[in-house]
């Protein structure tokens, strides 16, 4: 048995075969969490989650880069800098030269998202966090979208402390940053994932001292994160897929919960573990953390 901590079957990539992709995986002996990165996306994975009796959860919350609108351009990446991932239902339009990605404003609703969050299902509030890797053109623009990021982070870190849940962190270009808020908020009231993590060895030992886990998934394919993984503790490793982005070879095109083993097989290699260990201490992670 796998467990998938960070799957996107509720955006629309599987607005027509949500259910069979599910099916499929359930049948492989892979559970998930669907995770939300608006309101309606929270809600849709809800749903899904509750028309199962087993093995599929949801988390909910609003993705830092849904609190402004407009269209951010920027070069296409390389290297460790980055790969960008759309998220949600957003559009990208891509060529040589450039990425665009179409955002769309939402207000965090307290108590809306409280009311999602009080269904059992609901295992964690996320995906939230910091993202400066999209960034408004102006630099006045920034600082207020950076400020905007900080609050709405604040506020959803509450609910999780509220409702008892713990946190799937979203960070991209952010991590001395994120670290910073963390380190003058918590004081081990919280648990959590820093999710799809490419932060360096530093950042991540900083994550480990607080007691957060680190997701990792596909992007572990096309970025050198080897001896991070490699000095990483298995005990706080938890395996993801970010699907239907960062598709783990030897698959292509759109990535699904099931292909979690490309992953959990890539970690074995590093490791030098065997997959029954890799899969038994990742899933009793993803279990103690969400409590499933």
């Amino acid at each position: 048995m796998l467990i998938d901590t960070h799957a996107h079957s509720n955006f629309n990539a599987y607005k027509f075969d949500a259910d069979e992709v599910i099916r499929r995986s359930l049948d492989n002996g892979v559970w998930m969490i669907n995770v939300g990165s608006q309101y309606e996306t929270s809600k849709r994975a809800v749903e899904i989650a509750e028309r199962y009796k087993a093995g599929i959860y949801a988390a909910v919350g609003l993705h830092p880069i849904h609190l402004a609108n407009g269209i951010f351009k920027i070069p296409k990446p390389a290297g460790r800098a980055g790969i960008p991932v759309a998220e949600g239902d957003l559009g990208t339009k891509i060529d040589q030269e450039e990425i665009e990605f179409r955002t769309r404003e939402e207000d965090f609703d307290y108590e809306k998202y409280k009311a999602l969050a009080n269904s059992p299902k609901v295992v964690a509030i996320g995906e939230i966090g910091l993202d400066y890797y999209y960034r408004p053109k102006t630099k006045i623009k920034f600082q207020q979208f950076e400020k905007k990021q900080k609050e709405v982070f604040l506020k959803q870190l509450e609910l999780a402390k509220e409702l008892n849940l713990p946190i799937i962190f979203h960070c991209r270009a952010a991590h001395d940053n994120l670290i910073t808020t963390l380190e003058h908020y918590n004081n081990r009231t919280i648990r959590g994932v820093v999710h799809c993590f490419t932060g360096t060895w530093e950042q991540a030992k900083k994550y480990l001292e607080m007691g957060f886990y680190l997701g990792f998934n596909g992007i572990i394919f096309k970025l050198n994160l080897d001896e991070i993984i490699k000095k990483t503790p298995l005990e706080k490793i938890l395996i993801e897929t970010d699907c239907p982005y960062l598709t783990p070879p030897p698959m292509n095109g759109r990535n699904e919960p099931l292909y979690v083993k490309y992953v959990a097989e890539k970690i074995v290699e590093l490791k030098r573990e065997s997959l029954e260990k890799i899969t038994q201490i990742t899933t009793e992670n993803a279990k103690d953390l969400f409590r499933i």
